[in-house]
């Protein structure tokens, strides 16, 4: 497909009264390799409609703009939305322009996705990746919502993470800082995807559950419900390693509260005691005043809303 150049400088804003920006309206999108979830979202981040599609297969950059635009039209026939927002699996540039790599995606490389919508719908659009965008989802409308400074931890098949400082995304000069998984706990652990030894990741994530122990996170859960002595043990163990890879990132963003989402979080109750108490004592209390550790609350909708939060933010930078 072919490139086209849009200045985001260059995009029609006028079109929406300013008196009325009250009403005006944002689309949040979460793109997946096998699902595309969208949503029209209020200033207050209240969803007035969602859409759910299949990812066209195979998932190339042409065949997966043609569905967003299609199902834009769908959520939004009366063109009411101002700006756009898109989290994609993988990392963006630090501008929130172009899709560097997308996981599960076929042929994407430095796709100026962000571009092309707007040459397409006329909107301005701001890309992220999805767990940059489950975090802003959380801090505007989930657990996060009374911090401005916080992270979200993702347990699941890997472990991903997002960092929200002063109420902004935080993703470094390049757009890929906050890889919180990737952060090494231990030298000589087990080899990383990413070339690490030891990551976080290693032991934290359901594979990590999986390869130490042969099961998975909710059969672990239920032995420990009925007092299985060996999976107490594991979880309790569990949390000494997540307490220690936090404690790392808290001495650095002394953040008000940490977030816990993915699959794993459902087995908190066995694990959350622990690492509590091993935070403790492993950070100062001057590094961790008032510091709380909760559970995310939006589930497999943060993506979408925290995309929509960022497409607030790109509108209102523009009304500036």
């Amino acid at each position: 497909m072919q490139q086209k150049n849009v200045n985001l400088k260059n995009v029609n804003l006028k079109n929406v009264n300013l008196k009325n920006v009250n009403l005006a309206e944002v689309i949040g999108i979460d793109l997946g390799g096998t699902a595309i979830k969208l949503g029209r979202f209020d200033q207050d981040g209240n969803s007035l409609q969602s859409l759910t599609l299949p990812t066209p297969q195979p998932a190339t950059p042409e065949a997966v703009l043609a569905a967003i635009i299609a199902a834009i039209d769908q959520l939004d026939p009366e063109q009411q939305a101002v700006a756009i927002g898109v989290g994609t699996p993988g990392p963006t540039d630090a501008a929130g322009r172009i899709a560097r790599v997308a996981i599960n995606l076929a042929g994407w490389r430095d796709i100026p996705l962000a571009d092309w919508l707007e040459a397409k719908t006329g909107r301005a659009t701001v890309l992220a990746n999805d767990a940059n965008c489950a975090g802003m989802g959380e801090y505007w409308r989930g657990a996060g919502q009374h911090f401005q400074d916080l992270i979200l931890l993702t347990l699941g098949t890997g472990v991903g993470g997002a960092v929200i400082l002063d109420g902004k995304l935080f993703v470094g000069r390049d757009g890929t800082a906050g890889e919180l998984g990737l952060i090494t706990l231990n030298p000589d652990g087990p080899e990383c995807n990413s070339g690490n030894q030891g990551s976080l990741e290693q032991y934290a994530s359901v594979r990590a559950i999986r390869r130490q122990t042969g099961l998975e996170p909710d059969q672990l859960a239920i032995k420990a419900q009925q007092g299985d002595p060996e999976a107490l043990a594991f979880w309790q163990n569990y949390g000494r390693n997540l307490a220690a890879g936090l404690a790392s990132l808290v001495y650095v963003l002394t953040p008000e509260a940490i977030l816990l989402g993915g699959g794993v979080s459902a087995s908190a109750e066995f694990f959350l005691p622990t690492l509590k108490a091993e935070l403790d004592r492993r950070v100062l209390p001057s590094s961790r005043s008032g510091l709380q550790i909760l559970i995310a609350a939006l589930g497999n909708q943060a993506g979408m809303v925290g995309a929509a939060k960022l497409a607030w933010q790109r509108y209102e930078e523009q009304l500036h």
